[in-house]
C-alpha cells in the first residue's frame, strides 16, 4: 500500500500528528505509498475512556468502528479545507461504520490534503475496504471473552484471502488489571490489496486479553 526517490522518512499521519508509519520516499508531491485502516474495539473504548461514554457509537452498542484510513505521506502537513459534506445516501452507509460525523469531519481536515482524491471517494474507498474484510465473529459478540493473540490472528489470515500476520496488528490497553483489546491496525496497497505494515506498526497486546462484549 511506488518510486523511490531521495530516500527520506515518510510518515503515516494520524489525528495527532504523530508518526505511525515509516517508509521512504521524495517530499515533492510524493504519492501516498499505502494505508493503514484503523479499527476501534467500541465496547472497550467505551469502558476505558469515561469521556467518551456518550458518543453515539457508545450509547448504541458498536460493536467496533473505524477510525479512520491514513495515509503513509512524506509529508506531516495534510490538512485541507475542502469539504467534508458526503451525499445523504453515502452519509447514510459511512455512519454504519463511522457514526461520529464530527469525527468524520475532522479526519478528512486532517488528513485530505494528502489523499488523491476528494472526500466522497476517500469514504467510498473506507466502505470498500471494510465490506471485504471479514471480521472474526469473536470481535462483533456480545459476551466478554478472554482470547490468544495467535488465536486471533489466525481467524484473521483464514478469513480474509491475501493477509499475512504482518498485515495486521493488535492494540491493547489496560484497565482495572486487565488488558483489553482496542484497536486493530490493517495495511493497504494503493490497490486495496492487503500488504506488510511499516516499521512502526507493531502489536502492544499480550499473549492473552480480553475482548469486550457489546452489553
Amino acid at each position: 500500500m511506488s518510486t523511490v526517490l531521495q530516500p527520506i522518512q515518510v510518515t503515516l499521519l494520524g489525528l495527532s500528528g504523530t508518526a505511525l508509519v515509516l517508509c521512504t520516499q521524495n517530499t515533492f508531491s510524493a504519492p501516498v505509498q499505502g494505508y493503514v485502516m484503523s479499527v476501534q474495539m467500541t465496547p472497550a473504548v467505551c469502558l476505558i475512556d469515561s469521556s467518551k461514554s456518550k458518543k453515539r457509537k457508545c450509547l448504541e452498542g458498536y460493536s467496533l468502528n473505524i477510525e479512520g484510513l491514513y495515509p503513509e505521506v512524506a509529508t506531516r502537513e495534510c490538512s485541507t479545507h475542502s469539504s467534508a459534506k458526503l451525499p445523504p445516501l453515502q452519509a447514510k452507509v459511512v455512519a454504519r461504520v463511522m457514526p461520529d460525523e464530527a469525527a468524520r469531519i475532522q479526519l478528512w481536515q486532517g488528513i485530505g490534503g494528502c489523499v488523491p482524491m476528494n472526500a466522497s471517494q476517500y469514504f467510498r474507498m473506507i466502505i470498500n475496504n471494510a465490506d471485504r474484510m471479514n471480521v472474526p465473529s469473536v470481535l462483533t459478540g456480545q459476551d466478554t471473552q478472554t482470547v490468544q493473540l495467535s488465536q486471533l490472528r489466525s481467524l484473521f489470515l483464514k478469513s480474509n484471502s491475501g493477509m499475512s500476520s504482518k498485515s495486521v496488528h493488535f492494540q491493547c490497553s489496560n484497565h482495572q488489571g486487565k488488558s483489553y483489546l482496542t484497536e486493530i491496525k490493517i495495511c493497504y496497497n494503493t490497490a486495496g490489496r492487503y500488504k506488510q505494515c511499516g516499521a512502526a506498526i507493531e502489536s502492544n497486546c499480550p499473549n492473552q486479553f480480553v475482548i469486550k462484549g457489546s452489553y
